[in-house]
């Protein structure tokens, strides 16, 4: 292969793993969103708790399944321990636990949309590889089903 080549071959992938990382960090929001507009369409307050408390349990899971594997670099674990506290945080909150008080039921449809908005901001500050963000997605995919 020429130099030539070579180096439009790079550049294409560098391109191509643009979308693509795009895609897995709005396949991650995706799920939030319809986890919290499912959980605002449930007739009962017990549902909505389960919907979003299942929610957090399901990427909890992706997360430490991939945290797991070896291939997974130092900075990727960092950023799954990050996002995994910060769904921690939600799901001791949506409970009451860990000194968080309970989130009345009246406030559950406003704390699903704040669970989204707060995942959106949270890629921002968290650093997870491509590779890795699509495997979150493909396991959380996996587990729903």
């Amino acid at each position: 292969m020429t130099a030539h080549k070579a180096l439009g071959s790079l550049v294409i992938l560098c391109i191509l793993a643009l979308p693509a990382y795009a895609g897995g960090k709005g396949e991650l929001q995706g799920y939030f969103n319809d986890a919290a507009t499912k959980a605002k369409t449930a007739s009962n307050p017990v549902e909505k708790r389960q919907i979003l408390n299942d929610s957090f349990h399901t990427v909890s899971t992706a997360l430490g399944i991939i945290q797991s594997l070896p291939l997974i670099s130092k900075n990727d674990v960092e950023g799954i321990d990050h996002l995994k506290a910060t769904l921690q945080e939600k799901q001791d909150e949506l409970a009451g636990n860990n000194g968080y008080v309970r989130v009345r039921d009246e406030q559950l449809n406003a704390f699903s949309d704040y669970v989204v908005q707060d995942m959106e901001q949270a890629d921002q500050v968290i650093t997870i590889s491509l590779v890795t963000l699509l495997l979150i997605v493909i396991l959380i995919v996996l587990i729903v089903k």
